[in-house]
């Protein structure tokens, strides 16, 4: 008489429905942290390797450090030399160049 439903009702197969349960939350949090952030931050590195390994002598680029100039030089170990002067040249890590104003283009074999 004083037993609510509630408490008079058996636990039954808690084990496996239970441990669902509490796994699937977590899965969908998984899912939409990697939808939000990691894809988006894979994808935005991935281009900007593709832009750094893409320099070519001429491009004007911005650094990092906010210098704005014109490729002058692209070496092998990382570096580029970049001219933000009339005769002032500058080494810049590859990877601290941030965006490309303006491309040149190839030269095409005639």
């Amino acid at each position: 008489m004083f037993i609510t439903p509630a408490f008079a009702q058996t636990a039954g197969d808690a084990g496996v429905a239970g441990l669902a349960t509490q796994i699937i939350p977590f899965a969908l949090i998984f899912l939409i942290m990697w939808m939000l952030l990691i894809r988006p931050q894979q994808k935005k590195m991935k281009q900007h390797r593709a832009m750094v390994e893409g320099l070519r002598r001429g491009d004007q680029v911005i650094t990092a450090g906010g210098l704005i100039g014109k490729v002058s030089k692209v070496k092998e170990d990382g570096e580029i030399e970049v001219e933000i002067a009339e005769g002032v040249k500058v080494r810049v890590v590859r990877s601290t160049v941030t965006s490309v104003l303006s491309k040149t283009e190839p030269a095409t074999a005639d």
